[in-house]
C-alpha cells in the first residue's frame, strides 16, 4: 500500500466515524420531532371539542344579549315616559303648590310678626305701667 492509499483509508475511516457521530443526534432529533408531532395531534384532538363548546356558548350568550337589548330598550322607554309624566305633574301641580306654599309662608310670617309686635306692645305697656306706679309711689310719699 502506498501512502496515498493509507491517507484515503484514514480519510474514509474518519468520515465513517463522523457519520456515526452525526447519526446519533440526528436519530434523537427525529424521535423528538415524532414526539412533537404526536403532542400536536393530541392537542388538536382535545381542542376541537373545546372550540365547539365555546362556539355553542357564544351562540347562547348572543341570544341572551339580544334579550338584554330588548329589556334595556323597554327600560329606556319607561324612563322617558316617567320623565314626561314628571314634567306634566310638575307643570300641573307644581306651580299652584308653590303659590300655596308661598302664601302660607307669608301668612305665618305675618302672624309671627303680629304676635311678636303684640308681645313687644304688651311689654312696653307693662314697663310704662310700672314706671307710672313708681312715680305715683314717689309722689305719694
Amino acid at each position: 500500500m502506498s501512502a496515498g492509499e493509507w491517507a484515503g483509508l484514514i480519510a474514509a475511516i474518519a468520515l465513517a466515524v463522523l457519520v456515526v457521530l452525526l447519526a446519533v443526534p440526528l436519530l434523537k432529533l427525529g424521535r423528538t420531532l415524532d414526539e412533537t408531532t404526536l403532542t400536536v395531534r393530541q392537542v388538536r384532538e382535545q381542542t376541537q371539542p373545546i372550540l365547539s363548546q365555546a362556539s355553542t356558548t357564544v351562540t347562547h350568550v348572543n341570544s341572551n344579549l339580544e334579550r338584554v337589548d330588548d329589556i334595556t330598550g323597554n327600560a329606556a322607554n319607561v324612563s322617558s315616559n316617567v320623565a314626561a309624566l314628571t314634567s306634566v305633574v310638575a307643570a300641573t301641580v307644581g306651580s299652584p303648590l308653590i303659590k300655596v306654599a308661598a302664601f302660607s309662608y307669608g301668612v305665618r310670617s305675618a302672624a309671627k310678626k303680629k304676635r311678636e309686635g303684640q308681645a313687644v306692645a304688651d311689654a312696653n305697656a307693662n314697663a310704662n305701667a310700672d314706671r307710672r306706679a313708681r312715680r305715683e309711689n314717689r309722689r305719694a310719699r
